[in-house]
């Protein structure tokens, strides 16, 4: 395996939520999408990893919140009237969860066809694209396809997982 945690799952044709992080375009399949929500105020963790922004209480549900941004090592910006929270129905640790991921801006569902997908490049050692599933093409558009229930590596799902059972005990 040339990249890092190359994985074996690949995009399938179907629908997927498309959002905007910078300047990139990411989709997420639409069956993992609970809701989506406008940004509201988060609690932070003491002791989880950087890339989780905080929890919120949604209809007396504790759910966390994946800043993307930081998962993904962009720079950090400052929230706008299109920041939004997607709830994602996820498997962590070989358990059901609900997640949020905040995002910059949601754009559309798109329906991407199997001849329209293309699988993950292989980057090399050291390059982590295991949140990947593929890539879509719609026209002129990359759209990079996640893998939701790998955008929380091992480590970080562990930590946070304890941080939740701590809050709730």
């Amino acid at each position: 395996m040339d990249c890092k945690g190359s994985t074996a799952r690949r995009a399938k044709a179907g629908k997927y939520l498309t959002f905007v992080l910078g300047r990139e375009v990411y989709g997420v399949e639409i069956l993992k999408v609970q809701e989506i929500m406008g940004r509201i105020d988060t609690a932070r963790l003491p002791g989880t990893p950087a890339c989780i922004r905080g929890i919120i209480n949604l209809r007396t549900k504790i759910i966390p919140v994946i800043d993307l941004r930081r998962r993904f090592g962009l720079d950090a910006v400052t929230d706008t009237e299109k920041t939004c929270y997607i709830i994602l129905q996820v498997v962590l640790s070989g358990q059901a969860a609900t997640v949020g991921i905040a995002v910059d801006e949601v754009c559309e569902v798109l329906r991407i066809a199997e001849d329209r997908l293309d699988p993950v490049p292989h980057l090399g050692a050291g390059v982590d694209l295991e949140f990947l599933l593929g890539l879509g093409k719609v026209g002129e558009k990359v759209i990079l396809l996640l893998d939701a229930d790998r955008l929380l590596d091992g480590g970080d799902a562990q930590v946070l997982e304890g941080a939740l059972l701590a809050k709730a005990s």
